[in-house]
Parts: structure tokens; C-alpha cells; sequence
């Protein structure tokens, strides 16, 4: 007896609709490894449907006060409340996530992000009016771009479309956001329920709009000729694609790429609580953060007794199935990123030892055990890309001089930590690491007032914050003579 997979459709201009052409992809539950849904395989025409929707809606969507596009987000926030365990088991199901986390970790943020960006909508800034030049008085405009292409990865497939739509809709942008194709489906209930506030609230319906497809769906997008900005949230191969596709016709791109995090540890700091938010950070999600704590440096002093104790924490920590007791993070998202965290453990050079795990866990879904790796040298293939999974490596410094060098000796540059009781030494690392992030004896906590982005291969443009709210608005400039 077969079971009946659901069917995911794309969501455009205020319609479920099937793709144009009838192609779907299977959308696997990482838990099982077994296919529960269809979502479409979106083609030319889906993604010129969307991009046309969202272009007919932008001319009433920007012209909507502040106040009211403040009003949307508020409802939308609201509803995500009162759906919330609907969306905990749609995106559990995604990706595999505990449920108590997801129900924890997930929703109040993203609540309350979408509640921040409705405030950002009625605090536009820019320079004060004035007379620059004799006779002549210049003001600022602050203007939405236009429609927004939106691409988000799948390792936050629900919190990373907060940080894209959010933005993008307070300040009045339109949206045409296409999730990763192995994790549509809290995307596309997503759209259910923004679509129904839109629709109680009487905007236009292609104000929103959700494309499914894969990497050529998402090249679509990007080089289509409709919209005026391209964010995404992915690899750096897939962030250098986006930047090249979009130079064509010179559109506006908002990069959030790969990271490398150093996690920094002087002698003199508190090793229980270093060890404890350290394991945490780094395995939480089951590594698949571009943030997480998974690249740990260690004074020499202390070195071998932060090992032991890291990789005993390590060894306690759970992974299983999302309703599992006492789980900290579920499966690896898809196949093929098993097959990448596993690689980079065959592929060890003889000098690594690995403290604990190293291996995938059960011979069902994509589940890999918490794993410490020590003894690597700075030029390891393992110190220098990134994982993205249950791995934390381990090097030994001498000084800070080596620590720093050690930490921006990567080509991203996105989250860092150090750890210390030396309030100049933090506030010396805190200067030379060349890193969007810097946190001072913890690691990974976000808040919707402070930005979040990266320099280097890490991209460019903010998340969160005001700053990531400008990065979706325009300026522009009017002078005017006093002479009438």
C-alpha cells in the first residue's frame, strides 16, 4: 500500500496554482529519508507570472502609508502566533527539527522580528532638510526599490523568509520568494497566511508571492528582467552565481553566505560555561548555522584539558527524531549533506584525531553524531571550508598574536567569539577580527535591533536591524529653488 504524497503548489498572485507545466519534485522528510510531498518544479512561465503579479501590485503597495504597511506586519506576526503549531510541525517535517525547539527557538523570534520590521516601517531616516547652496533647499526621499526576488536556504527555511519578507514588505517592496526545493513546505503555509491577511486587509494579492523549483527555477528569478533587487541567503558558489547573473542588468544584491566561526578561548576563561554554550553553539541545528561555534581555538595552556571536556559534551549530546526527548538538533537536511559532513571526516589528514563521534547515526534518515576533531593545522581542508554539520575542530594557539592571524586566516568573515575574563584583550579581539559578529564570552544569540551579515566570501548587505531594512530601501535626492 502506497501512501498518497501531499501536494505543494506555489503561491501567486493570491492563487495556489500547480507549475505551468505540471513538472513537481519529491521533497523528502530527513527524518525517514522518504518522500511525503510533491512541490512544483517551477518553470519560465511560473517564474513570469509571479515576477508579473508582483509588478502590478507594486505601484499600490508603495503608495500605502507607513501606518498601514505597519498594520499588515502586526497581523501577520499575529497569525503566525495563533498558527504557530502548525507551522512547528510543517517545518519540523521540513527538515527535521526537534518540535520543542522549533516551538522555542523559532517562533518567538520570528514573531517578534516581523513586529520589529512593522516599527522600522514608520522610522524612515535620512539627513535633515536644508539649504546646501544659496537659494536652493535639498531634502531626502527614502523609496522602495521595487519587486524583490528572494531566495532562502534551507537550513531556516521559515525564519530565514521572516528576515527576507519582513524587510522587504515594510518598507514597501513587493515579494516573490522561492524556498530551497528540498524544504517548500512552511514557505508555502507561509503564503497561506500572509496571503490571508493581505486579502482581509484589501492589498493587492501579488503584494507576496511564492515560486517552488530548484537551482535553474532560482537562476530564473535572478535573471529576470522584473526585479530590482536579488537576496540570498546560501552558499558562496551560489552567492557568486546570483552577484554574476545580476551584474548583467545591474541589480541590487543582498549576499548572506557561508561562515567559519572562530571560537576564540584565552587561558583565563571559565571552562565549564565555555565548554557548555560552546557544544551548544556548535551543534545546535545539527551544525547547519553559518554562525555555529564550529571552529574552535584554544590557548596551548589549557588545550588539552578543553579537548577532554569539550569532547565528554560533546558525547552526551543527543540527536533523534523531532519528538524525541532531550534532543538538541535532528537529522542533516538531505543526502548529499551527509554525504559532505561524512567526507570531510573520510578525508581527515593523519594528524587529526577525532575525540568523539565520526559517523552517521542509524541506518534510517540523515542523522550524524556530535563530533570533536583535535590536532589540525590551519591549512586542513576541514579549518578552511565549511562543513556545515555536528563537527567542531579544535586548534591550539600560543598567543594572541597566532590567535588572530589563525582566526581571519579563512576566506569568510561572518560570526566570531571570544571567550576571557580580560575586558582589553576582548575589546582588542573584538577590533581585529575581521568578522560582521563579534560576541564576548557567548556565542550565536541574534536580536532584531542588531544587524546580521558578513565581509569577505560571507557576502554583503544586512539581516535584521535597521540596517537591514535600509539595505531595501533607495535614496534619493530633491533640490528645489526657494526662487519658485
Amino acid at each position: 500500500m502506497t501512501t498518497e504524497l501531499r501536494r505543494l503548489r506555489n503561491y501567486i498572485d493570491g492563487e495556489f496554482q500547480d507549475a505551468a507545466d505540471g513538472r513537481t519534485t519529491e521533497v523528502v522528510n530527513p527524518v525517514t529519508g522518504e518522500a511525503y510531498a510533491t512541490a512544483p518544479l517551477s518553470g519560465a512561465a511560473d517564474v513570469d507570472a509571479a515576477m508579473a503579479a508582483a509588478e502590478a501590485a507594486f505601484p499600490a503597495w508603495r503608495d500605502v502609508v507607513p501606518a498601514e504597511r505597519q498594520k499588515l506586519l502586526l497581523k501577520i506576526a499575529d497569525a503566525f502566533e495563533e498558527r504557530a503549531e502548525e507551522l512547528i510541525a510543517t517545518e519540523s517535517e521540513n527538515t527535521g527539527k526537534p518540535l520543542g525547539l522549533t516551538r522555542t527557538e523559532e517562533i518567538p523570534p520570528m514573531v517578534d522580528q516581523i513586529r520589529f520590521f512593522a516599527g522600522a516601517a514608520r522610522m524612515l531616516e535620512g539627513r535633515s532638510a536644508g539649504e546646501y547652496m544659496e537659494g536652493l533647499t535639498s531634502f531626502i526621499r527614502r523609496e522602495p526599490i521595487g519587486v524583490c526576488a528572494q531566495v532562502a536556504p534551507w537550513n531556516y527555511p521559515m525564519m530565514m523568509g521572516v528576515w527576507k519578507f519582513a524587510p522587504a514588505l515594510a518598507a514597501g517592496n513587493t515579494v516573490v520568494l522561492k524556498p530551497s526545493d528540498t524544504t517548500p513546505a512552511s514557505t508555502v503555509l507561509m503564503a497561506e497566511i500572509i496571503g490571508g491577511v493581505l486579502a482581509d486587509l484589501g492589498h493587492p494579492k501579488g503584494v507576496f508571492n511564492v515560486v517552488c523549483g530548484d537551482r535553474d527555477t532560482g537562476r530564473r528569478m535572478v535573471e529576470h528582467p522584473v526585479p530590482a533587487m536579488v537576496s540570498i541567503t546560501g552558499s558562496v558558489r551560489a552567492g557568486m552565481q546570483v552577484a554574476e547573473s545580476a551584474s548583467k542588468d545591474i541589480k541590487r544584491v543582498h549576499l548572506e553566505l557561508g561562515g567559519k566561526a572562530p571560537v576564540v578561548v584565552f587561558e583565563d576563561t571559565d571552562m565549564a560555561k565555555a565548554v557548555e554554550d560552546i557544544s551548544t553553539a556548535g551543534f545546535f541545528n545539527a551544525g547547519q548555522d553559518c554562525t555555529a561555534a564550529t571552529r574552535v581555538l584554544v590557548h596551548e595552556s589549557i588545550h588539552d584539558e578543553f579537548v577532554a571536556a569539550l569532547a565528554k559534551a560533546a558525547a552526551e549530546i543527543k540527536t533523534g527524531a523531532p519528538d524525541d526527548e532531550d534532543v538538541l538538533y535532528g537529522p542533516l537536511n538531505n543526502a548529499n549533506q551527509l554525504a559532505q559532513v561524512s567526507g570531510f571526516i573520510d578525508r581527515l589528514p593523519a594528524h587529526a584525531k577525532v575525540e568523539t563521534g565520526g559517523q552517521r547515526v542509524g541506518d534510517k534518515g540523515y542523522f550524524y553524531a556530535p563530533t570533536v576533531v583535535s590536532g589540525l593545522k590551519q591549512d586542513d581542508e576541514i579549518i578552511q571550508n565549511e562543513v556545515f554539520g555536528p563537527v567542531i575542530t579544535v586548534q591550539s594557539f600560543t598567543d594572541e598574536e597566532q590567535a588572530i592571524n589563525y582566526a581571519n586566516g579563512v576566506e569568510y568573515a561572518l560570526a566570531s567569539s571570544v571567550w576571557t575574563k580580560d575586558h582589553a584583550r576582548a575589546m582588542r579581539l573584538s577590533k581585529a577580527l575581521e568578522f560582521g559578529c563579534v560576541w564576548i564570552n557567548t556565542h550565536i544569540p541574534l536580536v532584531a535591533e542588531m544587524p546580521h551579515g558578513g565581509f569577505k566570501k560571507s557576502g554583503y548587505g544586512k539581516d535584521l536591524s535597521a540596517y537591514g531594512f535600509d539595505d531595501y530601501t533607495r535614496v534619493k535626492h530633491v533640490m528645489t529653488s526657494l526662487d519658485g
